[in-house]
């Protein structure tokens, strides 16, 4: 049975990202935090992500040199699309697996042999979990990780707090249905002014 891990980079204010999606502001540069996050990513046996996210990824990861690509490039992947098998094979996503094939890393591969879950979320995840190994790292967009925290899917939360507030944008626990209490696990400051906290759910 394998843990689903909920890991988000957040703002102080508990933004994801901005009104508009965008997320630049969470990239800092802080060499142990980003050591620290790709450590994290890096332990995990499957990917999740929802469609948009992985329209995102796919035109940048099997062709980076970024330290965080081999974990995304090497470690299999699951993508939530209601369209199917057939997502992949939509004109976004298959021109930048084309375009993969240029100059692609290690694991570039594993993209185009992502697994499709277009069923229902919980009974998805279900599938995903009842199957043995390390944890599921489930990554954003914003609605497709508060769909996964609303259900009461996420077993781990692990959410590095920026040191940037926004004042407005995209939020996490916005359509919880009551008051989810959290047990904190560990917390971590890096020297950048980051924050990572690991809670579970009391």
């Amino acid at each position: 049975m394998r843990d689903l891990i909920l890991k988000m980079t957040m703002s102080v204010d508990g933004f994801v990202s901005d009104l508009e999606g965008r997320n630049t502001w969470m990239f800092g540069a802080d060499p142990e935090a980003k050591a620290w996050s790709v450590g994290v990513v890096g332990d995990a046996s499957l990917h999740i992500m929802g469609a948009r996210t992985f329209e995102a990824m796919v035109g940048w990861w099997p062709t980076s040199t970024d330290a965080f690509a081999p974990p995304m490039n090497q470690i299999p992947k699951a993508v939530f699309s209601r369209q199917g098998p057939a997502f992949l094979r939509t004109a976004k996503t298959a021109a930048a697996l084309e375009t993969a094939k240029a100059s692609p890393q290690p694991g570039a591969a594993s993209w185009a042999e992502a697994h499709v879950a277009s069923g229902d979320l919980a009974d998805e995840i279900a599938r995903l979990k009842a199957k043995d190994g390390a944890p599921i790292i489930a990554h954003g967009g914003a609605s497709f990780a508060r769909a996964l925290v609303a259900r009461g899917l996420v077993d781990k939360f692990i959410l590095l707090v920026a040191p940037m507030a926004l004042g407005q944008g995209q939020p996490l626990f916005s359509e919880l249905a009551a008051p989810a209490p959290l047990k904190l696990v560990s917390s971590k400051a890096f020297p950048g002014g980051a924050v990572a906290q690991i809670y579970r759910p009391a």
